[in-house]
C-alpha cells in the first residue's frame, strides 16, 4: 500500500513522528568501532556517491548530482530512509513529510526566518550549533544531537562531536519563490545532451539549481539554509530530506503535467554517461542488485503526495 508524503507544517503527526524517527536513528549505532548511526550512515553514503564522478565527464557530474540521475538518485535515498523510518517506529504507514518551501519563498525575508519550520517543536532554530528544538546542542548532553561525519579539506570523510549548525539566510537572502517553481515545472524537457550544468531549459537542471540565476533552486534552498546543509554531507541536518522531498514531489508534478516527455539520456548514450542512462543501476550503500533509474521513474505503488496542486 502506498503511503502519503504530506506538509510538515500542516500535519502535527507528520512533524513529530518524522522528529521522533530522526532521534531513534540517530541513536542506532551502525558502526561500534567508529560510533556512527544508522542516520549517519546516510550522510557518508551522500558523500561518497557525490565524490563518484563520471568517468571521462567535464561537468564534475556525479552518481548524484550535477547530472540527469540527480531526482532519480535522491527518490531513491528518499524511499530507502523512509522504510528505516518505518522500521524504527513500527509503523508501515509512516511517509516523509516536505517542507514547501517556495511557499515561505513568497514571503519578505524577514518572514521567511520566522516560518514555523524553525519554531522549538519543529525543527529548531539557527545557530553555530543549533540550541533550540529536537535537535538542539547540549554540550553536558551526550544524548543531545551530535553531528559525528563531516568532509574535510582532503575530499574525504572525518569523525567529529559537535553540534548542528544552521545559519539561515544569512549565505543568500531568500529562498526560491512559488511563481519560479511553476516556471520550472512548465519546462517541457527533462535533460538533454550536453547534459551538465549549463542548461536553462531543462527542469533537472533548472529544479537542481545549476542554471544561471536559477528559478527554481534546491541548492539555493541549501545556500539559505546554510552551516551543515552547505557540504556534501548536507544529510546531517533532518531539513535535508524535507529540501529534497520537495523536490521530488516537484519532479512528480513536472511527470504528471508532461507525461509524453521521457527521461534522458536514454540507454543508446555512450559510456561518458555511464551512471544517468535510462537502465543504469543507482550508487547503493545496501547489498543485492540495486534498483536502475528507470525504476524510480513510477513509484505511484510506494507513495504519493497530498497535493501537486500549488506547482501549477
Amino acid at each position: 500500500m502506498a503511503v502519503t508524503r504530506t506538509n510538515i507544517l500542516k500535519s502535527n503527526v507528520a512533524r513529530d513522528k518524522f522528529i521522533k524517527g530522526v532521534l531513534l536513528l540517530k541513536k542506532e549505532i551502525a558502526n561500534a568501532a567508529q560510533q556512527t548511526s544508522t542516520w549517519d550512515s546516510f550522510v557518508i553514503w551522500h558523500y561518497q556517491t557525490m565524490m563518484n564522478f563520471t568517468p571521462a565527464s567535464q561537468s564534475s557530474r556525479n552518481s548524484a548530482h550535477r547530472g540527469p540521475v540527480f531526482l532519480p538518485w535522491h527518490r531513491f535515498m528518499l524511499i530507502a530512509l523512509e522504510r528505516q523510518f518505518q522500521r524504527v517506529l513500527n509503523d508501515a504507514t509512516f511517509a516523509l513529510p516536505y517542507w514547501a518551501w517556495h511557499q515561505d519563498g513568497d514571503l519578505t525575508a524577514a518572514k521567511q526566518l520566522q516560518s514555523p519550520l524553525w519554531a522549538k517543536e519543529c525543527m529548531g532554530g539557527t545557530g553555530i550549533p543549533v540550541s533550540t528544538g529536537p535537535f538542539a546542542f547540549k554540550a553536558s548532553d551526550p544524548n543531545s544531537f551530535r553531528v559525528r561525519v563531516i568532509n574535510n579539506s582532503s575530499g574525504g570523510l572525518s569523525l567529529t562531536n559537535r553540534g548542528l549548525r544552521r545559519t539561515l539566510g544569512q549565505d543568500i537572502a531568500t529562498l526560491p519563490a512559488t511563481a519560479k517553481v511553476k516556471a520550472a515545472v512548465a519546462l517541457t524537457k527533462y535533460d538533454e545532451s550536453d547534459w551538465n550544468v549549463a542548461s536553462t531549459t531543462t527542469f533537472r537542471n533548472v529544479s537542481e539549481g545549476w542554471a544561471p540565476s536559477p528559478p527554481a533552486s534546491h541548492n539555493r534552498v541549501h545556500v539559505w539554509v546554510g552551516g551543515d546543509m552547505s557540504p556534501g554531507t548536507s544529510p546531517n541536518d533532518p531539513v535535508f530530506y524535507l529540501n529534497h522531498c520537495n523536490v521530488d514531489r516537484m519532479w512528480a508534478a513536472w511527470q504528471k503535467k508532461h507525461p509524453g516527455s521521457p527521461y534522458l539520456p536514454a540507454d543508446s548514450e555512450p559510456a561518458s554517461l555511464l551512471g544517468h542512462r535510462l537502465s543504469d543501476p543507482l550508487k547503493s550503500m545496501f547489498s543485492g542488485a540495486p534498483p536502475k533509474i528507470k525504476d524510480m521513474l513510477n513509484v505511484s505503488t510506494v507513495y504519493t503526495y497530498d497535493t501537486l496542486t500549488d506547482f501549477g
